[in-house]
């Protein structure tokens, strides 16, 4: 499969997010970007998301990056990784699949990863949020259009969530996509601390729990229902359904070394690594994300 299907197990999973706008049924699938050569609407993307259909996917997760140089950098927009047209036609062949189209944006920084956003003064600040979400109003618009089941507002945005600003780029984003919004915390620690949990639709993290070493099978079940119970009580508090966005596991001691960053994930397919228009506007361009 051309398409990167990344991330395989629970990506999106909910009971009912917004009635009005997913159905009242459980929901797995994939999280799937583009690679050069292959943009949506051509022939090989097509045939990759028929196959995601084929292994029982019911949703797809359709992943739009934006892209910024640096983590403390004021400046961000949407990479070159898929156009508008190229969004449209991803989210059409995904409905007329069958599955439910969520679209879920992802800040894309060179060696780096989301949870470091950190702008380094007030109006770099604002300016981040303002650049951010000029972009994903971009996207939001298109989801509408096409009638997406839902949209991920941010992903993984740690050292972002507890800042004002959320609240007026929550409200922005409603006016323009009137579907079932979410926002994608990094694991049980970050979810805990979002403040904006109620102006959304569902509680969404991607779980990548620090496990104990493999042959420590007590341990490991110890550790991820710890997990669960943390996502449970959250749901219970706010009244709302968790969408699992993404899930992985590291053990040992590497893995507790990257659990404060981003885990190892499981990807399905095969990375296809050829150039671009743009170095390091595509995701697997440059060097894996790591933390």
């Amino acid at each position: 499969m051309r398409i990167v299907f990344q991330i395989l197990i629970a990506v999106a999973a909910w009971s009912q997010v917004a009635a009005a706008a997913v159905p009242d049924v459980r929901l797995d699938g994939l999280n799937i970007i583009a690679v050069p050569g292959h943009p949506f609407g051509s022939a090989s993307a097509s045939h990759a998301m028929a196959q995601a259909k084929r292994l029982g996917a019911k949703a797809l997760a359709i992943v739009p990056f934006l892209w910024q140089s640096n983590p403390q950098s004021a400046e961000i927009g949407r990479g070159d990784d898929m156009s508008d047209n190229e969004l449209r036609s991803a989210i059409q062949e995904t409905r007329k699949l069958g599955m439910a189209a969520i679209v879920k944006p992802q800040v894309w920084i060179p060696k780096s990863w989301a949870g470091a956003v950190e702008p380094a003064t007030e109006q770099a600040w604002a300016d981040w949020f303002k650049a951010y979400g000029d972009a994903v109003s971009r996207i939001a618009q298109v989801a509408t259009e096409e009638k997406a089941e839902a949209l991920v507002i941010g992903t993984e945005l740690s050292k972002t969530t507890m800042r004002p600003e959320w609240t007026d780029l929550v409200g922005r984003i409603r006016a323009i996509y009137p579907g079932a919004l979410f926002y994608v915390a990094h694991n049980a620690d970050e979810a805990e601390l979002v403040p904006f949990w109620p102006l959304l639709d569902a509680i969404g993290v991607s779980l990548y729990p620090p496990l104990s070493f493999d042959h420590d099978r007590d341990g490991r079940l110890k550790e991820m229902r710890i997990s669960a119970d943390r996502i449970d009580a959250l749901a219970q508090k706010y009244g709302k359904p968790v969408v699992v966005g993404e899930i992985g596991s590291a053990g040992g001691l590497v893995g507790r070394a990257r659990s404060a960053g981003r885990s190892r994930r499981a990807d399905l397919a095969v990375v296809e690594r050829s150039g671009g228009r743009r170095p390091c506007r595509h995701r697997f361009h440059c060097s894996r994300q790591t933390g």
